[in-house]
């Protein structure tokens, strides 16, 4: 038993609602067979008799006991709303967070459907199955499921959003992984908590409607009767007979009540343990794309002007001409990355620097297959290890995007917090080189020793949020070198790591990409890391390239053609530094009037 799972059974909420939900299930186990024979009995002589010591609730119109009544109507009663709710649940979830997984088509068509089933009222919903289907037990769960699903689905869609736009679901993808197991092992274990306490809520929910439907004469039907049917019956002796009918509304408020205070006793758990709107893309016109094909790329390569000039190489690994990525927003279209071109050869390790915003990350991530299903990308020419990736069907760019790497930016998010470590690691052997689990974990193991995390066995074992943030970088990379890629994207690996396992991470990058020969594609915003690292260092500024040089250069920024970069070099200090001069600046006037 873990601490947290102790700490709940002590608070005072949960044994409360515990022991009455005991109660309830004690009830409709052995309800039917104690009381049985003591409800269907019929007794002229106890016609509408009052409450007594044998009637403890009076009895019905036909001397039938109430109470008996009560305890066997406990069964159908709890088994009506648990179906309904893990029925509303489980259609409303799969609604709300299965089009994560898809295009923006899928989303903004699952946002409508769930819209439209909000607007309706509960009632009327009800109702309207009811007319069509006829009054009965299954008509009202069907009824009280229909209504539950848009609620469901609206948790599921909010919560899912942020998962649908994770780093380790992108990883997920780029590994090939199915779309099922995206949703089981990805989007549903992380958006659980939540919904677990909705669904316990729900159910004291659900059994007031399904009483108050049986109540109305359109739920249970005679001879069969719930807690709402012996309300009913009891209603018309109110007078006479009150406990006939408030009985079985006691019950009613009780059962609710316990669901309600054990949803309350969880949700308390849970935050102890953790302490916009949708564009109409349709309507913004066509979003910027690159230059028709018959453009000249040499305006593309003019626009980087390099320092060094690249020769040309057949062994060119990566080739990026005219990238443009452009997302919808409320204004109209954004366009983040402008027609950007450049070279990657194999074995070569190339820096992408800029300020924050300048669409690095973006670029990496449309290069790697992963942008945001509301992006739309386009390119003169994007080949890499000689495919043309526009030209290819989404199965074949995933089968070659697996000999592309990608470590992500934030560790946390990047791995899966619902995963253990190893178990993520396993994944890439199991989907790219359909190995066994016994072999996949081992493989895992193996890889988060190659390194250099202590003790790796146990560590494999371990979630995410025991890992620390230089460990969890480590297994990143680990997780981006099982499948050996050709090219490895490292999107600001040493962020918020301190100078000396910033140290070590980089040394870790260097020596894997040496060891197997590879490509690397190192994104930061600190020239001065990626000097340590790069061979050739490519300059971004507001979407665009405005520089690409080799690393030499940075000993001379004077040599630099563009103000922006020479300005970036020159405002890292180093053991020389003036302290009394300011560091460099980029002035108002440098990009025609715009400050930087």
């Amino acid at each position: 038993m873990n601490h947290q799972l102790r700490d709940f059974l002590r608070s005072p909420l949960a044994i409360v609602s515990l022991t009455m939900l005991l109660g309830l299930v004690v009830l409709a186990a052995i309800g039917p067979v104690v009381w049985r024979d003591a409800a269907d009995a019929t007794n002229t002589d106890a016609m509408f008799a009052p409450v007594s010591a044998e009637h403890w609730f009076g009895a019905d119109a036909l001397g039938r006991d109430v109470l008996a009544r009560v305890m066997v109507a406990t069964r159908l009663s709890l088994v009506m709303a648990l179906v309904a709710t893990a029925v509303g649940a489980l259609a409303g979830i799969v609604l709300g967070a299965l089009p994560a997984l898809g295009g923006k088509r899928i989303q903004r068509f699952a946002s409508a459907v769930i819209n439209m089933g909000l607007a309706f009222p509960v009632l009327l919903v009800a109702m309207l199955v009811v007319i069509l289907l006829g009054t009965s037990k299954q008509t009202a769960v069907i009824a009280l499921a229909i209504t539950m699903v848009p609620s469901f689905a609206r948790l599921a869609q909010t919560l899912s959003a942020r998962v649908g736009g994770s780093e380790y679901l992108a990883a997920a993808r780029l590994l090939g992984i199915s779309p099922l197991r995206q949703f089981t092992r990805y989007v549903l274990p992380n958006i659980a908590e939540p919904i677990v306490v909705n669904v316990t809520l729900s159910i004291g929910a659900g059994l007031l409607a399904l009483s108050s439907l049986s109540f109305l004469g359109v739920g249970v039907q005679a001879p069969e009767y719930d807690w709402g049917r012996l309300l009913n019956d009891g209603f018309d002796q109110v007078y006479t007979s009150p406990m006939a009918a408030i009985g079985p509304g006691l019950v009613i408020v009780l059962a609710g009540l316990a669901f309600g205070i054990f949803g309350e006793a969880v949700a308390s758990s849970l935050r102890s343990k953790s302490g916009a709107s949708i564009v109409r893309v349709d309507a913004l016109g066509e979003p910027p794309r690159a230059v028709p094909d018959d453009a000249d790329d040499s305006n593309a390569a003019s626009a980087a002007a390099p320092s060094t000039p690249q020769p040309h190489t057949p062994e060119v690994l990566l080739d990026v001409c005219g990238l443009t990525v452009a997302f919808p927003s409320a204004a109209g279209w954004r366009t983040p990355v402008k027609d950007v071109s450049f070279r990657i050869c194999a074995g070569e390790i190339v820096g992408l620097v800029g300020e924050s915003g300048s669409g690095k990350s973006v670029t990496a991530m449309a290069i790697a297959g992963l942008a945001d299903p509301s992006a739309v990308v386009s390119a003169r020419r994007l080949t890499f290890r000689g495919q043309d990736l526009l030209s290819l069907s989404e199965r074949q760019k995933r089968l070659v995007l697996s000999d592309m790497g990608v470590v992500f930016q934030d560790s946390l998010t990047a791995l899966n917090p619902a995963m253990r470590v190893g178990a993520q690691l396993a994944e890439i052997p199991r989907i790219q080189q359909g190995k066994g689990h016994a072999d996949s974990a081992s493989a895992a193991v193996a890889a988060l020793a190659g390194v250099e995390i202590a003790d790796p066995e146990r560590r494999a074992k371990q979630f995410p949020h025991e890992f620390s943030g230089g460990m969890r970088q480590r297994a990143l990379i680990a997780m981006a070198e099982m499948s050996e890629p050709a090219l490895l994207i490292a999107d600001e690996p040493t962020t918020a790591l301190d100078v000396t396992v910033q140290h070590a991470v980089l040394s870790l990058l260097r020596r894997e990409c040496a060891q197997r020969g590879q490509a690397a594609l190192v994104i930061s915003h600190d020239i001065a890391v990626l000097g340590q690292l790069c061979q050739r260092i490519i300059v971004m500024y507001r979407g665009e390239i405005v520089e690409d040089f080799d690393t030499a250069l940075l000993r001379t920024p004077q040599d630099l053609r563009h103000p922006y970069a020479r300005a970036l070099v020159e405002s890292v200090p180093d053991m020389n530094t003036d302290k009394s001069v300011p560091l460099a600046t980029i002035s108002e006037t440098m990009f025609g009037g715009e400050a930087a």
